[in-house]
């Protein structure tokens, strides 16, 4: 019987570095598919700029021992402000502000984690002694978020909101943190910002977007 106590113990581990704990309650509970929309979420993506054609000169395991590092400091960063991260996709992290417990405070929670990405990014160096650079890209908005598969599930999110913040970020500058309208209008009068003015994004024609460029005084 202990035995077999371990070794719930240890899934209900291994669950909840999966997925956010109400839903992975959830899904014990049910087998349909879960998904919920959420009227406004912040997403974050950042980007190692440049570091998957560096890598190709670097011994694999170097690269992973780095991006473990880094990324594991980005967890903490993300556990300590109550946000989401949704997912890593190669040199790329994915978190979001407002879910699956909404809070009023999503945005300026999500803006002050990409303060502290850009940060530890600027401090560190890769394999290679070569200085890092992170490009981040934010959106405020809609999105809905849920499970998919059966087995390898992950939570995930869908929507403009999601597909808007990825643009940022690919279409933003190393070292800065480029966010659209939306993020910009409910934080203008707590951060200092710069007009980047409108920009082609695919898919949307031209928007205008914003550069973060750090705090008002008295803020923090």
């Amino acid at each position: 019987r202990r035995a077999l106590r371990l070794e719930q113990e240890k899934s209900e581990r291994l669950l909840l570095n999966v997925l956010p704990a109400p839903i992975a309650a959830r899904l014990k509970q049910t087998e349909g598919v879960i998904a919920d929309g959420f009227p406004e979420v912040t997403v974050l993506f950042a980007d190692i700029v440049d570091f998957t054609r560096r890598s190709e000169r670097i011994a694999t395991e170097q690269v992973v021992q780095a991006l473990n590092d880094l990324f594991s400091v980005f967890d903490q960063h993300a556990r300590q402000r109550g946000l989401e991260k949704i997912k890593t996709i190669g040199d790329a992290y994915m978190v979001a502000g407002g879910l699956p417990d909404p809070r009023p405070d999503h945005a300026q929670a999500v803006l002050e984690m990409a303060m502290a990405m850009r940060d530890e990014v600027a401090r560190r160096s890769d394999p290679d002694g070569q200085p890092l650079a992170v490009r981040i890209g934010i959106d405020t908005g809609p999105v809905v978020a849920g499970v998919i598969g059966t087995s390898r599930f992950s939570y995930d999110l869908w929507g403009d909101t999601v597909n808007t913040a990825s643009r940022m970020e690919s279409q933003g500058v190393a070292g800065c943190i480029q966010v659209t309208a939306r993020t910009y209008e409910r934080l203008k009068d707590g951060y200092r910002f710069e007009r980047r003015g409108p920009i082609p994004v695919k898919g949307k024609g031209e928007i205008v977007t914003y550069f973060l460029v750090g705090r008002n005084q008295g803020l923090g």
